[in-house]
């Protein structure tokens, strides 16, 4: 079998009616919505399938969301692939922000009522913290890391998600990223994008986030991975329980590094790269780190038979 490595998405992936296919179709999928409207105590089934889009893109509603939607859908494959006799034994697995909770529970490190649990808590976190210091978020495009430096320094801004070549995302107070979007262009930015979020997410702004979620994770039962976990804050595989306690404190308030995780789990030999959840952010910047590389989505229920068929 190929070496996999399962992806999985965030915030901002999200749009209303993801995953009813799998609802409809999948008992194990209709198991894990109808879990999360249970341990959430909200029908939060209803706001994915339903709307309004205002909703479902506040963060409090949006993290659980995606990682409830992208669970449902693992839940399908993994049930598909029993059916089919084979057996997914992914070498790596990674998510992009929120999506390194998706990838944990993918790997076994909790359950989902504490998963559920701790994204709860990380989106209340984190929505407080957007409250108390108002902050936002742009994308870069067409500059390199060392000119995005120099606008981060003149700005204010921080570097906050390296995505791929060409595409890295900035944070910080508004008037710091309007800055860093106006440095960017004279510098030879080829494109600017202030993006609709609702704070500077992975930035120092996120510190009172991180010190809260230090203190839930505390008090979580992590257990060791099955399988290693490439982490947004180092690119380092990882599988031991209090280790990952602590890169997920850490993941809140530091850069995303999406790009080098990727070049990692590649350099390790990995293959075949499927992307698990809403959308196909993360193998449209796979496809910009390394135009090489295999990858498959299952983002609809007809997506599962194409994975399948490869994974024989």
């Amino acid at each position: 079998m190929k070496k996999v490595a399962l992806i999985f998405p965030g915030q901002g992936s999200q749009a209303v009616g993801m995953g009813k296919d799998f609802y409809e179709d999948y008992g194990e999928s209709r198991a894990v919505f109808d879990a999360a409207d249970s341990i959430l105590g909200y029908p939060l089934s209803k706001i994915i399938f339903e709307g309004p889009d205002e909703k479902l893109k506040e963060t409090l509603y949006t993290q659980p969301a995606v990682f409830t939607v992208s669970a449902a859908m693992l839940a399908a494959l993994k049930k598909s692939a029993i059916a089919a006799g084979i057996m997914i034994e992914p070498v790596f697995a990674a998510g992009h922000s929120l999506g390194e909770y998706t990838a944990l529970y993918s790997a076994g490190v909790f359950d989902i009522a504490p998963a559920l649990s701790l994204v709860k808590s990380r989106a209340g976190f984190i929505q407080d913290a957007s409250v108390k210091i108002p902050g936002t978020m742009a994308a870069i495009l067409g500059l390199d890391e060392a000119k995005t430096a120099e606008v981060c320094a003149a700005s204010g801004a921080e570097a906050v998600n390296f995505n791929s070549p060409g595409q890295i995302v900035v944070a910080g107070a508004i008037g710091s990223v309007e800055k860093a979007m106006t440095f960017a262009k004279e510098k030879g930015a080829l494109k600017t994008v202030r993006l609709n979020v609702s704070g500077a997410f992975h930035s120092s702004l996120m510190k009172d986030a991180a010190q809260k979620m230090a203190a839930a994770l505390e008090s979580a039962n992590l257990v060791a991975a099955h399988y290693p976990i490439v982490m947004n804050v180092d690119a380092a595989p990882e599988r031991d329980a209090s280790a990952i306690k602590q890169k997920l404190v850490s993941q809140i308030d530091h850069p995303v590094l999406w790009e080098n995780s990727v070049r990692a789990m590649i350099a390790a030999g990995v293959e075949l790269f499927v992307e698990i959840g809403p959308g196909k952010v993360l193998t449209g910047l796979i496809k910009r780190i390394e135009r090489k590389a295999a990858f498959l989505n299952i983002a609809t229920v007809s997506d599962i038979a194409a994975v399948i068929a490869v994974l024989r």
